[in-house]
């Protein structure tokens, strides 16, 4: 019976797909099957009887038999130096990562430990390949938002050295526009005047829509001048939610899933509504059919692992609003490119491709990411994440300021732009204002200098040649401290704050403007203390 285990126990030892070393407890090798042989280049007969530190690499012989004893001491099936990479030495001197198995057998002539030995040289070169293409894809993801981050910040100068310029012509176009609709009304009804009337209204209107392109390209751009305060962005959800029911209609059905306790966040509450109803629009454009648009919003923390994930995005406590549609979804290209201005995939003519480089601008603008996830055929969801302020609520706004005629206050207006500079004087002195011109920085301080009369406000440009808008007005006002200061500017180029966030005490007027718009803005200041 003994010898019928023996002859068992022999053949399970020959079958095994792995080396099998069997080792007596004073470490002297007792049996090995064929596959030892293989792996390690020895004759059985070489084998046997050997100290079994004769296949540990001579690194480890010093220290392989205090190894061998603590496990005789207590002889439990594991794997040999759990976390440590082990090896196995050949007859030819050569080593080879191992994996090692022991167990413990109680003989007649005492414990019979069995180590079980498999070459992994293969299984760590594959690791290693799986573990370089990952490195690689994952760098070459990297590489990838880089270049998409600084392909829209390239993008983003270029259209805000456009929308500023553009600006100018629009406020001239707009302005001249009203005088020739005001010529017209003089002259009362008649159908000469009526046409015309008709092809200025045409104007206008070709005006405001351009004006409202380039307030697009400026929030994109992230040089719109913003007017940020603390919000519960679950009150600006709730607030514009039956605007987006129309805007969507009735195909489509809006879900609003908000968190309680939402942490505050500080921004313009004109411009996150601008974001919710530009991807309401997107979502309804990507669902004809109809389909299901949730909002929802939820507190979340990102750690650095998460941030390094993002250009510019640092780690902290965040909001995070997500936007999801059950619409057609879009391809991993179109995606890339998704928050480039211009781009679209809808038919020619039919959207500016601003909306989602608006939302893309407006939320990097303060502070936070914009994330596009999307399948063909699934759906859309938009990741939105603002960080959280600590600042306490501010105070309601004040209503907006009425436009209030002159009593004869002098203004020395200081725009590079002739027509604009023309265009402004003509509002101002045709409203009760005494108005100065300048064409440049230098012009204004000559006349600050030199003149005789009392100056009351200064209205300066903010991006101009030879000497910026803020220059002008501290070396004004240290010539006549008495003056106020009202800047005008499409495009700010950071000079007036950062991120777009006036500093404390400034007034901007926004280009274009309009007749009403400036007497407003202009009647404020003068009121200013």
């Amino acid at each position: 019976m003994q010898d019928l285990t023996d002859r068992r126990f022999l053949g399970l030892l020959e079958a095994a797909p792995d080396a099998m070393v069997c080792v007596e407890g004073d470490g002297r090798i007792a049996l090995v099957n064929a596959q030892t042989e293989r792996l390690f280049g020895y004759r059985r007969e070489e084998l046997i009887g050997q100290q079994v530190e004769i296949l540990v690499p001579e690194i480890m012989r010093g220290v392989h038999p205090a190894q061998r004893a603590g496990y005789v001491a207590d002889p439990r099936p594991r794997p040999m130096g759990d976390g440590v990479e082990l090896a196995g030495r050949r007859r030819d001197g050569s080593t080879f990562p191992a994996e090692i198995s022991l167990s413990a057998i109680d003989s007649e002539d005492g414990i019979l430990i069995t180590a079980a030995v498999r070459d992994v040289t293969e299984r760590l070169a594959n690791q290693a390949e799986r573990e370089r293409l990952r490195t690689e894809a994952e760098r070459d993801r990297m590489e990838r938002q880089l270049q998409q981050s600084q392909r829209l910040e390239s993008l983003g100068q270029l259209a805000g050295g456009v929308a500023h310029d553009f600006n100018n012509l629009l406020g001239v176009i707009s302005s001249y526009a009203v005088f020739v609709a005001e010529e017209a009304e003089r002259h009362g009804p008649g159908e000469a005047w009526e046409a015309v009337r008709a092809d200025i209204e045409q104007v206008m209107r070709a005006a405001d829509r351009a004006a409202g392109l380039t307030h697009q390209l400026l929030s994109f751009a992230r040089r719109e001048v913003v007017q940020p305060r603390v919000l519960n962005l679950n009150e600006t959800v709730t607030s514009v939610e039956q605007l987006l029911r129309r805007t969507l209609g009735e195909h489509v059905e809006l879900m609003t899933v908000l968190a309680s306790d939402l942490w505050p966040v500080l921004a313009d509450p004109g411009q996150i509504e601008q974001v919710l109803i530009n991807l309401a629009v997107n979502a309804r454009d990507a669902m004809p059919g109809g389909g299901k648009l949730t909002i929802e919003t939820t507190n979340t923390d990102v750690d650095q692992v998460y941030a390094a994930d993002r250009p510019r995005l640092a780690s902290g406590r965040y909001v995070a609003v997500k936007v999801s549609d059950t619409g057609a979804g879009m391809s991993a290209e179109v995606v890339d490119r998704a928050f480039e201005p211009f781009y679209s995939t809808n038919p020619k003519g039919e959207g500016s491709g601003l909306g989602l480089a608006t939302v893309y601008g407006i939320i990097t603008q303060a502070g936070g990411s914009a994330r596009i996830y999307s399948e063909p055929g699934i759906g859309t969801t938009v990741n939105l994440l603002l960080p959280v302020t600590d600042l306490a609520p501010s105070s309601h706004p004040e209503p907006p300021p009425r436009p209030v005629r002159g009593r004869g206050e002098v203004v020395l207006v200081v725009e590079d732009e002739a027509a604009l500079r023309e265009v402004t004087r003509r509002i101002l002195a045709r409203n009760g204002y005494e108005v100065l011109v300048a064409s440049n920085g230098y012009q204004a301080i000559n006349l600050a200098t030199t003149g005789t009369q009392h100056l009351d406000v200064l209205l300066t440009d903010v991006v101009m040649p030879g000497m910026q808008g803020k220059e002008v007005a501290e070396r004004v006002r240290r010539l006549r401290p008495e003056v106020r200061v009202l800047y005008m500017s499409g495009y700010t180029h950071g000079l007036l704050g950062v991120q777009g966030i006036l500093e404390p005490g400034v007034h901007l007027l926004e280009k274009p403007f309009s007749e009403t718009s400036l007497l407003a803005k202009l009647h404020v200041v003068l009121a200013h203390s």
